[in-house]
């Protein structure tokens, strides 16, 4: 995806992806989020395709938007590795970072284990993007990492036990 596609995608996804504001609804959105993830803790999906380049086709019934979101989480997949999530998913579904809520794993032959787990979940799709548009304007990854943890830090879901980079 080439990069002057992130600021239209980030506008579109923060109106989009928005509702967090007052601590209430953050409140009220995180008791959301852990309810339904304690009911999908085996319901994520799981697809695998021969790269980065081709989605799953989980992602067919889904809007552009997630299907845009889950693709520059791919191309990001190292960086997101380094965010944490706080969506609760670390307790729910064991995700160590950002990165598994979209990958699952890597394989050494570029095979993608992809997860449906973001696809139901704003926290999730909202990291992935702030994270990449940040990167995409030259914040290094302990920058971005600082700004997510200290913008998630309250109302949200205790963080992925995700290693602080290097």
């Amino acid at each position: 995806m080439k990069k002057r596609l992130y600021v239209p995608l980030l506008l579109t996804a923060s109106l989009a992806l928005s509702g967090c504001g007052t601590k209430e609804e953050a409140q009220e959105k995180k008791e959301a989020t852990e309810h339904t993830h304690a009911h999908r803790v085996t319901g994520d999906i799981t697809e695998i395709t021969k790269n980065a380049d081709t989605l799953p086709s989980f992602l067919s019934s889904q809007s552009e938007q997630v299907q845009q979101i889950y693709h520059i989480a791919a191309q990001n997949h190292e960086l997101l590795s380094w965010i944490p999530c706080y969506c609760g998913c670390g307790d729910s579904v064991g995700h160590k970072s950002n990165k598994n809520c979209f990958i699952r794993e890597i394989r050494e032959t570029g095979e993608i284990v992809w997860d449906s787990h973001a696809t139901t979940c704003v926290n999730c799709l909202e990291i992935a993007l702030e994270s990449a548009s940040l990167k995409q304007k030259g914040k290094s990854t302990i920058e971005i990492r600082n700004y997510i943890d200290t913008k998630y830090k309250e109302g949200f879901a205790k963080p992925t036990p995700t290693p602080m980079p290097q």
